[in-house]
């Protein structure tokens, strides 16, 4: 009885010093802080310091770096939930000074990338919920450093493969829902998943969605050859020794095309290896093209350019000119009368009036044919 009462006593110091917000509860053990639905962007700072179970689901925290600060202050916290929130990443030392912390659930968030140290300082963590997320890869060594940690929830995120780099003890592992491809890359997964006693939750509907066959085979019992893998890291890494190879050629060539090798002790130039004939070659290609452009360009815009030019040397009619040219054909509209020197016989006199109408071929026709017809009959 005194242990209690000095317990409560403790307890009702604290509630004084620190008072607790309405949405805080406090047992015997525990003090307990709903704030769940409340679209907050950040961790609220107004909450009780010795709080020991935090709910934050179905808000907007980001777990920024004020949010990290805040989370600091809460050190006797042993159970945080920040599912349904806005987090992308999950940044180094997100949760350093949380040494007590045994649960943590971060399902349904947008997390695609997870930072090697992210958990760092989590001595106690045991549960470990990052279910429903866009994790695309990740490795073993984010969570080794997890001693305590007994169930791991990876389920519905974008893993294709799990490398596990150095093995860690689990009790259960969730892997359904993720789009496995049981190749060589899962074959570390599949040993890890053989040899130790975890246990893998919902295994038969954990399968392989590549290579896609009619039959679904767990990914704990697809046929992948270790054989068959060694060979192909083997010629991968030839081919990286190989590619490795061929930098260091170039770079010991370029090294060698220095100013101060170039030249020799004696002002002279020292031999260059020559340049391919690939050069040439683009240029021969690029000059075709050029002069082919060129060509269809001129064959397009010369007879433009002609006819544009030959427009301005046709000189239009002023009104003087045109008035001139009508007095000049109306004077010779009609012909004088020719008397013969006969008296016997009197000579008809024609009279003809020549009126000016343009011919229906467009030609005019000219008056002094006319008179010379006319003097000859």
């Amino acid at each position: 009885i005194n242990m209690k009462l000095s317990w409560l006593a403790i307890w009702a110091g604290t509630l004084f010093l620190n008072p607790v917000t309405a949405d805080c509860s406090i047992t015997s053990h525990t003090v307990t802080c709903e704030e769940s639905g409340k679209d907050l962007p950040n961790i609220p700072t107004h909450l009780f310091q010795n709080v020991t179970k935090l709910s934050l689901k179905n808000n907007k925290i980001t777990l920024n770096d004020t949010d990290k600060e805040i989370l600091q202050s809460f050190i006797n916290l042993t159970e945080l939930y920040l599912n349904e929130n806005m987090i992308t990443v999950l940044y180094n030392n997100s949760f350093c000074n949380l040494t007590k912390l045994v649960i943590l659930v971060i399902s349904n968030n947008h997390i695609s990338t997870v930072h090697k140290a992210a958990f760092a300082g989590l001595n106690q963590l045991s549960v470990l919920n990052l279910s429903y997320n866009m994790i695309t890869q990740v490795d073993s060594d984010v969570f080794t450093s997890l001693k305590s940690l007994t169930v791991l929830n990876l389920q519905y995120n974008f893993l294709k493969s799990f490398h596990i780099k150095s093995s860690f003890k689990l009790t259960e592992i969730v892997l359904v829902g993720n789009p496995w491809t049981c190749s060589c890359d899962l074959l570390d997964l599949q040993i890890w998943l053989t040899a130790s006693n975890v246990t893998i939750a919902n295994e038969n509907n954990t399968t392989c969605t590549f290579p896609n066959t009619t039959k679904k085979f767990s990914i704990k019992m697809a046929a992948i050859q270790p054989a068959d893998c060694k060979t192909e890291r083997a010629s991968l890494e030839n081919t990286v020794t190989s590619t490795s190879a061929i930098k260091l050629k170039s770079s010991a060539l370029l090294t060698g095309l220095t100013p101060n090798n170039i030249t020799g002790n004696n002002g002279t130039h020292a031999d260059l290896p020559l340049l391919g004939k690939s050069w040439t070659f683009l240029a021969g290609v690029l000059g075709f093209v050029l002069s082919t452009t060129l060509l269809i360009f001129s064959a397009i815009k010369c007879p433009t350019w002609y006819r544009y030019l030959i427009s301005y040397s046709h000189r239009r009619l002023e009104e003087n000119d045109s008035e001139m040219f009508e007095q000049e054909f109306s004077a010779d509209t009609s012909s004088s009368t020719v008397v013969g020197t006969n008296n016997e016989e009197p000579i008809v006199i024609f009279e003809k009036i020549h009126a000016f109408v343009p011919g229906e071929d467009g030609f005019i026709e000219d008056k002094y044919i006319d008179s010379y017809v006319t003097e000859e009959s």
